[in-house]
């Protein structure tokens, strides 16, 4: 999830440039007003050298608004939001957002919905969904968090985010109701709340034919689980937020369980032996019916291809031949079987009928995926890549894929991560694909210290292999610097990971650069 801190007026005043140009510290510093996690920091430092990056592979992620008073207004909504309690701040309950949905007429049961939880590859596997529905013609809407530059692309219509001027207009229009229920309860919306409720909304107006929804956090009391998702998917469950979630795959299944609602449809990634169990008793104790990797569904075969990987998956409905996937990893594959095993059920294939959906579509469909920040070549000669892993799990998923998409003689490891997270175990993922690691941090009040994370790295590392640079602009100059020793055609390449917020700043950067 995308953190949110509450506005603080009393953050320090412009800092003293740094860079020759001082571009990258004057909108930082102009940026000091408003939340660092909502527009992540628009910024690009001039003497940056890591030009080059692919503008077509960005087009879903949105820029600011050109238009300066539609900028304003943006702002504007983006400054009350941050007011509101961040993503990190809990109070686990749907009260509120039950409270809002009530007051704004339910519009959550305008629409069917396809709901989606676990720890690792939600995005991914919401976006591989909505392209098949959109393939067959369906009108969609898809929330999905965090959002990796704009906060306008958490909610998605028909494959594109709103536009700002939609997200402003949603977020007027349920604005009073919000405040209504602010009055009412004893603690007011949170940022998230309020974005679901916006999200709900903006798809009962579109209106959507099936809602594609990413769970922020758990499942129980997660802001999301006022819908009755008849299709519930579950991808791997591993350890995260385990402050809060539990200690063990099987404690964090039993909060995630709380999507799977009577009579559903639930989809089940490979899981632990433990979480399995947990979500299948729950399923059985709400007349589910269940569809496992593995067994009715799954990953016949795949191989290596340019730009992403050819793939055979077993849907409930038969075999789809040569799909051609555009991501990277293994895990990215086994993402894809859970989609599209999810979009048969939502067509009633495996229950109503067994003839798989036509197969050119969903051909069609796959090829047209794409997933910002998840392994996302930006740059050629040397080449960078960006990842958002931010846990062990999905470290280990990431250096596993790079190891097999990407021929590097030498990569180097750009890192800024949250605090909160087990770190350790991050670094020691990546310390064998890892020649030297340049350790970072980005603008988030969550982020740990350069000099922390640094003193982390060195213990996994060794002191020989870590370089430091709290500036993320100079993180990437640095990283490139070291890809390039070997020479320009030795296969160097640089990684930035982490965190998502280290990757849409990376991103930002990359594109202005």
């Amino acid at each position: 999830m995308s953190e949110l801190p509450p506005h603080d007026s009393n953050e320090p005043d412009e800092p003293e440039p740094r860079d020759p140009h001082g571009l990258f510290d004057e909108i930082v510093a102009a940026e000091t007003d408003r939340d660092p996690d909502l527009a992540v920091i628009e910024a690009g430092s001039r003497t940056l050298r890591a030009q080059g990056a692919d503008a077509g592979r960005q087009a879903d992620v949105p820029a600011r608004p050109a238009d300066p008073e539609v900028d304003k207004a943006l702002r504007e909504v983006e400054a009350e939001l941050a007011t509101r309690w961040g993503e990190t701040k809990l109070e686990p309950s749907v009260s509120r957002i039950a409270a809002l949905m009530d007051v704004l007429g339910e519009p959550q049961r305008a629409y069917p919905s396809i709901h989606i939880t676990g720890t690792n590859g939600k995005t991914s596997t919401a976006r591989m969904i909505e392209a098949l529905l959109g393939a067959f013609e369906l009108r969609t809407g898809r929330y999905t968090s965090p959002h990796v530059q704009s906060v306008t692309e958490r909610i998605s219509l028909d494959g594109a985010p709103i536009s700002a001027e939609r997200f402003i207009e949603t977020y007027n229009d349920i604005k009073p109701y919000v405040e209504m229920v602010d009055g009412q309860q004893e603690y007011r919306l949170s940022f998230f709340e309020v974005l679901t409720g916006m999200a709900y909304a903006a798809f009962a107006d579109a209106p959507v034919d099936v809602a594609v929804v990413e769970v922020g956090m758990g499942g129980s009391w997660d802001a999301t689980n006022v819908i009755d998702g008849d299709i519930a998917v579950v991808t791997p469950i591993d350890l995260d937020h385990t402050d809060r979630l539990g200690e063990t795959p099987g404690e964090i299944a039993t909060e995630k369980a709380g999507i799977i609602k009577q009579d559903a449809t639930v989809i089940l990634a490979q899981q632990p032996v433990d979480a399995a169990q947990v979500l299948l008793k729950k399923a059985v104790e709400v007349d589910a019916t269940v569809a496992r990797e593995g067994l009715e569904f799954g990953v016949i075969a795949r191989q290596v291809a340019v730009g992403g990987q050819l793939i055979t998956l077993r849907g409930l409905g038969g075999e789809y031949e040569e799909i051609f996937l555009p991501l990277h990893g293994a895990y990215q594959a086994h993402n894809a079987a859970v989609a599209l095993a999810a979009v048969e059920a939502f067509f009633g294939v495996g229950t109503a009928h067994a003839q798989r959906l036509d197969i050119d579509t969903v051909r069609k469909a796959f090829a047209s995926v794409t997933s910002p920040g998840r392994l996302e070549v930006v740059r050629r000669s040397p080449t960078v890549v960006l990842d958002a892993a931010h846990n062990p799990a999905g470290a280990r998923a990431t250096a596993e894929a790079v190891g097999e998409a990407f021929d590097f003689s030498r990569l180097i490891g750009v890192v800024g991560a949250s605090g909160d997270k087990n770190v350790r175990g991050l670094l020691e993922a990546f310390e064998p694909i890892f020649a030297e690691v340049v350790i970072t941090q980005n603008s988030s009040h969550r982020a740990m210290g350069a000099d922390e994370l640094a003193g982390i790295a060195v213990e996994i590392f060794g002191d020989d292999r870590v370089q430091v640079e709290p500036r993320l602009d100079d993180a990437i100059d640095a990283a490139i610097t070291l890809a390039e020793e070997e020479g320009e055609y030795a296969g160097g390449g640089v990684l930035v990971t982490g965190s998502v917020i280290t990757v849409g700043e990376a991103r930002l950067l990359l594109r202005r650069g």
